[in-house]
């Protein structure tokens, strides 16, 4: 039996890791960590909610302590570092914080791992640590992170190299570009944003003038990426995770207003504000190594991607309202 360490499981990638682990033929434990300070334990138990039920349990607690990490790390083969300070404006708001989470509690896993003999980790990182990189971005590409957040993400890819290197951890580096998709009822990135604002009636907020760009891959893609890592052979690397393909934020908006014109019938308005610090202007991968090494193929395309992604929000009853005058 396979036993997999998800911390930040109930949110929403964990909870879409979850669902496709759950589809494997082999037996499997998934134990998950997580504060619940996103995600939820609702979200948990239905995803799990299948007949038969799955062996999986959820603990409490914050990767900020050691001694919950190395309970956690117990009888574990594959950890899969999901759990984070997710965003570049809280970032700015605190990066003191932004690091605890995402540097200390980094380094609390790889310690607790070590103790407990974990031979495998999966980390969730970005394409921030590398700041306004010339494009495609690379893993080649030398970092240069504009934010506190493309900072803290910075360090735990240094510990995962340091900690494959020293003391023989297989580690994985996943660099997730902008990940959209069902089950992002709360997040705060550009889609699940652009969809709930929609769907309510309020209009579309844009940061700046619309024309920053990024690569968006549908959570499928993104989830099929780290299963391929949990079976891969080589340790101590970094991957770009995404589609190379280059998007602007007006496009986006531009296409979400579309799709939930024709599902629902309420047209929105898109309203541009001032940039927020932090943000890169330009943002896409070349997924070379990933295709080569992990055989990572992204297969959902955006159009697809979003009218799904519109169609669960509608599913699991988001608000709708009317078109605010």
């Amino acid at each position: 039996m396979k036993k997999i360490l998800i911390t930040g499981g109930c949110g929403f990638i964990g909870t879409n890791l979850i669902a496709r682990l759950l589809k494997e033929k082999d037996r499997l434990f998934i134990r998950v960590l997580d504060n619940l300070s996103v995600g939820t334990e609702k979200a948990f138990e239905d995803v799990c909610s299948a007949d038969p039920a799955p062996d999986a349990e959820l603990i409490i607690g914050d990767i900020r302590d050691i001694k919950a990490c190395i309970r956690c790390c117990e009888g574990i083969d594959t950890l899969v570092h999901l759990a984070a300070d997710t965003g570049v404006a809280p970032s700015v708001e605190n990066p003191r914080v932004d690091m605890e989470v995402n540097v200390i509690g980094t380094v609390n896993l790889l310690e607790a791992m070590r103790e407990r003999g974990v031979e495998r980790f999966i980390f969730a990182s970005s394409g921030a640590p590398l700041g306004e990189a010339k494009l495609p971005i690379c893993e080649e590409s030398a970092p240069k992170p504009v934010s506190p957040y493309g900072a803290s993400k910075l360090a735990g890819e240094g510990y995962c190299s340091a900690y494959y290197r020293t003391y023989g951890i297989k580690t994985f580096t996943l660099r997730f570009s902008n990940v959209y998709g069902p089950r992002s009822f709360h997040k705060q990135s550009v889609v699940a944003r652009f969809i709930r604002s929609a769907l309510e009636g309020k209009a579309i907020e844009v940061y700046g003038d619309g024309n920053q760009t990024r690569d968006f891959i549908h959570v499928d893609d993104l989830v099929q990426a780290i299963v391929l890592a949990a079976g891969a052979e080589a340790g101590g690397e970094v991957f770009q995770i995404a589609t190379s393909r280059e998007t602007t934020i007006s496009e986006i908006a531009s296409r979400i207003e579309k799709i939930i014109e024709a599902k629902v019938g309420m047209t929105t308005d898109i309203a541009y504000t001032g940039s927020r610090r932090g943000d890169v202007r330009r943002n896409f991968s070349d997924i070379s190594k990933a295709k080569k090494i992990l055989g990572f193929a992204p297969c959902v395309d955006l159009a697809e991607g979003l009218e799904r992604t519109v169609n669960w929000f509608i599913s699991e009853g988001a608000p709708i309202g009317e078109k605010s005058e």
